[in-house]
């Protein structure tokens, strides 16, 4: 037993005291992704020293975006957290999704990209299954839909180009931008998935839908076929 735990109050209090007080001194840009976590969390795991817990979150699950975007099945697997804690960490990790998508919405997407690829890597990104999303936008750029097209396996997920281009012009959007996750983390394009966005790309235009880009989204990082020059 350590000194501080035989007056009555663990060890790790002190520590949480400074955290406290560095990040009402200084902002958050000084604390690490853990610090602030585990201040996060000891909102919800009062009686424990968070620090081991966050630290053992953002090991599994590579990032913030990581531990917010994961189901609350397997954040309840980390010891010491819990089924209602997990449950805590989504509520938070579902007021990320709302606030970027309000970003998302509220702005041109082209000219708020970065945005764009936060909402998307959170809400995709740690998907153990493919998923098709397609972002419908009008003439401005801006969005009219987010629609999850397709759920697939955990390395293919079907796709009906014209139906895209259907729906496109159902919502009367002039461009569209294509998403798929790849659950095996790494986001590089597969011959198919250029060859698909080819195929779209050619039936959209007659109708005068156009393809800006398709994403593809890992864990911790993601690919555009523009940006890569394969279409």
């Amino acid at each position: 037993m350590s000194l501080a735990e035989g007056r009555g109050k663990p060890h790790y209090h002190g520590h949480r005291d400074r955290l406290r007080e560095k990040l009402a001194r200084h902002g958050p840009a000084p604390l690490d992704d853990y610090e602030l976590l585990e201040l996060l969390l000891y909102r919800f795991v009062p009686r424990r020293d968070t620090k081991p817990i966050a630290k053992a979150l953002l090991h599994r699950f590579g990032s913030l975006f990581g531990v917010f975007g994961a189901s609350q099945k397997e954040l309840a697997q980390t010891p010491n957290l819990g089924l209602k804690s997990a449950g805590d960490l989504k509520i938070v990790g579902a007021l990320i999704s709302r606030a970027l998508k309000r970003e998302v919405i509220e702005r041109p997407v082209l000219s708020s990209w970065t945005t764009v690829i936060e909402y998307l890597q959170h809400e995709m990104g740690h998907s153990t299954i493919e998923e098709l999303r397609v972002l419908f936008l009008d003439k401005r750029n801006r969005l009219i839909e987010d629609v999850l097209m397709q759920q697939g396996t955990v390395d293919h997920t079907p796709v009906y180009p014209r139906e895209i281009i259907s729906k496109a012009l159902e919502v009367s959007a002039t461009a569209v931008v294509l998403v798929h996750n790849h659950p095996s983390g790494d986001p590089t394009p597969s011959r198919a998935d250029i060859e698909m966005t080819k195929t779209i790309i050619e039936i959209g235009a007659p109708m005068g839908v156009t393809v800006h880009d398709h994403i593809i989204v890992g864990k911790q990082s993601h690919a555009s076929l523009r940006g890569l020059k394969l279409i």
